[in-house]
């Protein structure tokens, strides 16, 4: 059994703290800035290093504004109406993937419509590197102790700061799979897919697994569960998020996509 006890502050400088959830973020960025750039030395993303950058910039600020409002929102809205100011605070954890998406969706959109590319395309090459970012998102929250799972008797129970018990490091869990789906796009980039068929293949699987490692999370608080059929915030939110996923699959399968 391991207790866990990790700092999540790697040092002080002054009143700036460097903590390891922000070191996992960055560590993404550089994996999707990676990715974009072999995209655009192989002739598959037509951007000069200028656009690549506003482009990125654009996303990181669209993912943390709608990560975050996303979480005070849905998952801890009676907290956030007692410390308003404390949405600001995202080194201290609380990201919603779903309202992350949502918003660089949103970003990437208009991004496209203004410089004429067309968003599936550009889907295709940032969902690879996004599943990696993901993997590292949930191991800061693992360094945080937050997002943790239920009581459990096996052998690999974490106990968590605030628990009495081992619970699920679900944490670790939705890391794998996350790096799993990252095995997966990117051996399937590697076909001859329609565009935009990489997009929903990351959206339905992420969708699918997500889904599944809820039902071991830690739900004790009415904040961060809906009292319908069971579900968590979570799984309800990726419901939708799995058929639009399964709708672009069908669709460019139907028709090549043109946006």
């Amino acid at each position: 059994m391991f207790v866990h006890n990790i700092n999540p502050t790697i040092l002080h400088l002054g009143p700036l703290e460097i903590r390891w959830y922000g070191v996992m973020y960055v560590l993404a960025f550089l994996a999707v800035y990676y990715f974009a750039k072999s995209a655009i030395k192989q002739g598959k993303l037509k951007l000069t290093e200028k656009q690549l950058d506003d482009l990125l910039g654009l996303l990181v600020i669209s993912m943390i504004v709608g990560a975050r409002l996303f979480y005070a929102i849905f998952y801890n809205p009676t907290h956030f109406l007692d410390k308003p100011w404390e949405i600001l605070y995202v080194w201290q954890g609380g990201l919603s993937f779903h309202g992350g998406f949502i918003a660089m969706l949103l970003a990437a959109w208009w991004f496209c419509k203004k410089h004429s590319l067309r968003l599936l395309q550009l889907a295709d090459i940032f969902c690879v590197p996004l599943a990696l970012g993901n993997a590292f998102g949930r191991i800061g929250n693992f360094i945080n102790g937050e997002l943790y799972g239920i009581p459990t008797s096996l052998p690999w129970g974490i106990v968590f700061p605030g628990t009495f018990e081992p619970r699920h490091p679900t944490q670790f869990y939705e890391a794998a799979y996350n790096i799993i789906i990252f095995a997966v796009l990117y051996f399937l980039s590697k076909k001859n897919l329609k565009e935009g068929t990489l997009f929903g293949i990351f959206i339905m699987l992420y969708s699918i697994f997500r889904f599944s490692v809820e039902f071991i999370k830690d739900c004790t608080s009415a904040s961060s569960c809906l009292p319908y059929f069971g579900l968590t915030t979570g799984q309800w939110l990726t419901v939708p998020l799995f058929l639009l996923g399964l709708g672009v699959v069908v669709w460019v399968q139907r028709k090549q996509a043109s946006f």
